[in-house]
């Protein structure tokens, strides 16, 4: 009976049930966890030596089935591809992203207007759809979205009647909550449609229309100026692209007065070079999850800030933080998943089940981090207005 599997498979310990058809099943160790039901038997051949995109790939395209808790599917698929794949640490030498106008705004379309109820599935009552902040950890994920959001506001020190620009808004969270709790007026941008339409719906249920306006707009597009008195990015520099990160900050610098504050909250790549994650990881995510999406390392990023003009007065690593917020967001979907499936096409859904958790594993495992950044734009004669110490931001 075994002839039918591969040798290179059938000398692995790993908790693994495979099962071609529904005939077949052999067991790779005992008390397996998890199962692949092989839909496809040319499949075989192909997991002698998977990557994490081969076996990623195979189950978004059906020729494959998973049957076992998510967080084990990932764990064992990094068990077999490490085992059997290539030692591979990611691309030293790959080619950069090209980003215009038209790309970046056709890779936001594909993942953020999915679909607004989707989403609602699964993130917390503000759908804040970035890494959440823990002071203990032990909160609830909508304790700690919220506790994220006014971390932010707290670094950027926002006074009432401030100008608050929100780069990449998302569906409005954090510009309601710093209308709503700190007074400023908020200009969020978009790329996203449905971001937008849901935003401005919410923007208008809370009575802040005279506070906080929503638009469709590309950052390149930004007034430079100076008419705002603080500066906040959270999620979006990982849609910029290596080459475009100078043009970025420039635009944030431009935008902000002499003496105000820029916050960009993304993840980073734990490769000083920025190559994306290895063993297929990264070839997946582009693929089906972030088309033409670049992940910054932390000293690249601080790099372009500083050639703009902007001075790094603070750096807070959050990794953690969003492993715990992705397990959150994974275990919502996997409690969710046949209301999930009428509201996206089936490889979505396939699509967003390994994503959401495999992220939260390679946050876990330090493949990718999460950097707050804060900068001041200083003035004409070197001062600023950061506070002496970082107590008020806890106080």
């Amino acid at each position: 009976m075994n002839a039918n599997l591969p040798s290179e498979l059938l000398s692995l310990q790993l908790p693994l049930r495979i099962r071609i058809g529904e005939a077949q099943a052999f067991d790779l160790g005992p008390d397996p966890q998890v199962t692949l039901v092989v839909r496809d038997p040319t499949l075989l051949a192909e997991i002698t030596h998977p990557s994490l995109d081969i076996l990623g790939r195979a189950y978004v395209e059906k020729r494959m089935d998973i049957e076992g808790p998510i967080g084990e599917v990932i764990a064992t698929a990094d068990a077999l591809s490490s085992a059997l794949g290539d030692d591979d640490d990611g691309d030293a030498h790959y080619v950069r992203e090209s980003h215009d106008k038209a790309t970046d705004a056709e890779a936001i379309h594909y993942h953020y207007d999915l679909s607004n109820a989707f989403y609602q599935l699964w993130l917390d009552p503000e759908m804040v759809y970035s890494c959440a902040y823990y002071e203990t950890g032990t909160e609830d994920l909508a304790t700690a979205q919220l506790a994220k959001l006014r971390h932010l506001c707290r670094k950027l020190r926002l006074k009432p009647g401030e100008k608050l620009l929100d780069v990449g808004c998302g569906w409005g969270g954090l510009a309601r909550l710093a209308a709503r709790e700190f007074g400023v007026q908020v200009h969020g941008i978009t790329l996203s449609e449905e971001q937008l339409k849901l935003g401005r719906e919410r923007v208008k249920a809370e009575g802040l229309e005279h506070k906080v306006t929503l638009e469709l707009l590309d950052y390149r597009d930004l007034p430079r100026d100076g008419r705002y008195d603080k500066v906040v990015s959270v999620g979006m520099f990982e849609h910029v692209g290596h080459a475009n990160l100078g043009l970025y900050f420039q635009q944030l610098y431009d935008a902000v007065r002499p003496g105000g504050l820029v916050m960009n909250h993304g993840i980073t790549s734990s490769h000083t070079d920025g190559r994306p994650v290895g063993r297929g990881a990264g070839d997946f995510i582009d693929r089906y999850v972030f088309p033409h999406g670049e992940l910054p390392h932390l000293s690249l990023a601080v790099a372009r800030m500083s050639e703009a003009g902007l001075e790094v007065v603070d750096v807070e690593g959050l990794r953690l933080h969003y492993a715990r917020t992705l397990d959150f967001w994974s275990a919502n979907l996997e409690a969710k998943l046949a209301e999930a499936a009428k509201l996206v096409p089936d490889q979505a859904l396939r699509i967003w089940r390994l994503y959401l958790a495999g992220c939260a594993y390679g946050f876990k495992k330090g493949w990718i981090n999460l950097h707050q950044i804060l900068a001041s734009k200083p003035y004409a004669d070197g001062g600023h207005e950061v506070p002496w110490s970082r107590r008020d931001i806890y106080s």
